[in-house]
Protein backbone atom coordinates (compact mmCIF):
# COMPACT_ATOMS: atom_id res chain seq x y z
CA UNK A 1 0.00 0.00 0.00
CA UNK A 2 1.38 3.67 -1.19
CA UNK A 3 1.49 6.71 0.19
CA UNK A 4 -2.05 8.36 0.53
CA UNK A 5 -2.67 11.89 0.35
CA UNK A 6 -4.41 14.40 2.21
CA UNK A 7 -8.06 14.19 0.20
CA UNK A 8 -7.87 10.06 -0.18
CA UNK A 9 -7.43 10.29 3.87
CA UNK A 10 -10.51 12.81 3.76
CA UNK A 11 -12.44 10.64 1.56
CA UNK A 12 -11.99 7.14 3.60
CA UNK A 13 -13.23 9.55 6.85
CA UNK A 14 -16.41 10.48 5.23
CA UNK A 15 -17.25 7.33 3.62
CA UNK A 16 -16.89 5.52 7.20
CA UNK A 17 -18.66 8.67 8.86
CA UNK A 18 -21.09 7.68 6.31
CA UNK A 19 -20.99 4.18 6.61
CA UNK A 20 -21.30 4.42 10.29
CA UNK A 21 -24.44 7.05 10.18
CA UNK A 22 -26.92 5.49 7.49
CA UNK A 23 -26.04 2.14 9.36
CA UNK A 24 -27.31 3.23 12.97
CA UNK A 25 -29.88 4.64 11.44
CA UNK A 26 -31.04 1.36 9.40
CA UNK A 27 -30.82 -0.63 12.61
CA UNK A 28 -33.20 1.96 14.40
CA UNK A 29 -35.38 1.06 11.34
CA UNK A 30 -34.82 -2.71 11.64
CA UNK A 31 -35.37 -2.20 16.11
CA UNK A 32 -38.62 -0.42 15.20
CA UNK A 33 -40.01 -2.46 12.88
CA UNK A 34 -39.48 -6.17 14.70
CA UNK A 35 -40.75 -4.41 17.97
CA UNK A 36 -43.52 -2.51 16.25
CA UNK A 37 -45.93 -5.31 16.32
CA UNK A 38 -45.02 -6.71 19.94
CA UNK A 39 -45.57 -3.43 21.45
CA UNK A 40 -48.97 -2.48 19.46
CA UNK A 41 -50.15 -6.13 20.76
CA UNK A 42 -48.89 -5.49 24.61
CA UNK A 43 -51.63 -5.16 26.85
CA UNK A 44 -50.37 -2.43 29.10
CA UNK A 45 -47.92 -4.60 30.80
CA UNK A 46 -45.11 -3.49 28.21
CA UNK A 47 -43.12 -6.18 26.05
CA UNK A 48 -41.69 -9.88 26.79
CA UNK A 49 -38.12 -10.13 26.54
CA UNK A 50 -38.44 -12.19 23.55
CA UNK A 51 -39.33 -9.72 20.59
CA UNK A 52 -36.60 -7.07 22.15
CA UNK A 53 -34.17 -9.58 21.72
CA UNK A 54 -34.66 -10.32 18.82
CA UNK A 55 -35.10 -7.07 17.39
CA UNK A 56 -31.78 -6.41 18.91
CA UNK A 57 -30.15 -9.22 16.92
CA UNK A 58 -31.88 -7.51 13.64
CA UNK A 59 -30.25 -4.34 14.61
CA UNK A 60 -26.78 -5.56 15.22
CA UNK A 61 -27.12 -7.78 11.22
CA UNK A 62 -28.39 -4.56 9.61
CA UNK A 63 -25.93 -1.77 11.33
CA UNK A 64 -23.55 -4.61 10.55
CA UNK A 65 -24.35 -5.23 6.62
CA UNK A 66 -24.91 -1.85 5.72
CA UNK A 67 -21.33 -0.66 7.49
CA UNK A 68 -19.58 -3.78 5.79
CA UNK A 69 -21.35 -3.18 2.09
CA UNK A 70 -21.09 1.02 2.06
CA UNK A 71 -17.13 0.34 2.63
CA UNK A 72 -17.09 -2.75 -0.05
CA UNK A 73 -18.23 -0.99 -2.23
CA UNK A 74 -15.93 2.27 -1.73
CA UNK A 75 -12.82 -0.30 -1.55
CA UNK A 76 -13.37 -1.28 -4.91
CA UNK A 77 -14.70 1.72 -6.93
CA UNK A 78 -13.39 2.48 -10.06
CA UNK A 79 -11.15 -0.15 -10.56
CA UNK A 80 -11.38 -0.75 -13.95
CA UNK A 81 -11.12 2.76 -14.52
CA UNK A 82 -7.63 3.40 -12.58
CA UNK A 83 -6.21 0.35 -13.64
CA UNK A 84 -2.86 0.78 -16.01
CA UNK A 85 -3.35 5.18 -15.21
CA UNK A 86 -0.66 6.50 -13.72
CA UNK A 87 -2.82 10.24 -12.93
CA UNK A 88 -5.80 10.93 -11.18
CA UNK A 89 -8.89 9.50 -12.76
CA UNK A 90 -10.81 12.26 -14.45
CA UNK A 91 -14.26 13.33 -14.23
CA UNK A 92 -16.98 12.01 -17.15
CA UNK A 93 -18.60 15.84 -17.09
CA UNK A 94 -17.02 19.16 -17.64
CA UNK A 95 -15.18 21.11 -15.74
CA UNK A 96 -17.03 24.70 -15.90
CA UNK A 97 -20.99 25.08 -16.53
CA UNK A 98 -21.77 25.43 -20.04
CA UNK A 99 -18.48 23.78 -21.61
CA UNK A 100 -18.69 20.80 -23.57
CA UNK A 101 -15.21 18.99 -21.71
CA UNK A 102 -12.79 19.71 -19.77
CA UNK A 103 -9.76 20.85 -22.38
CA UNK A 104 -12.44 23.48 -24.36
Amino acid sequence: MGHRSQSDRDAVTVEIGFAVMTGALSAAAAFVTVCAPAWLLAAGGGVSRGPLVAASVVAVLVFLGRVVDVLWRFGHRDTEREIGRRGPVLPDQPSQPGRTSPDS
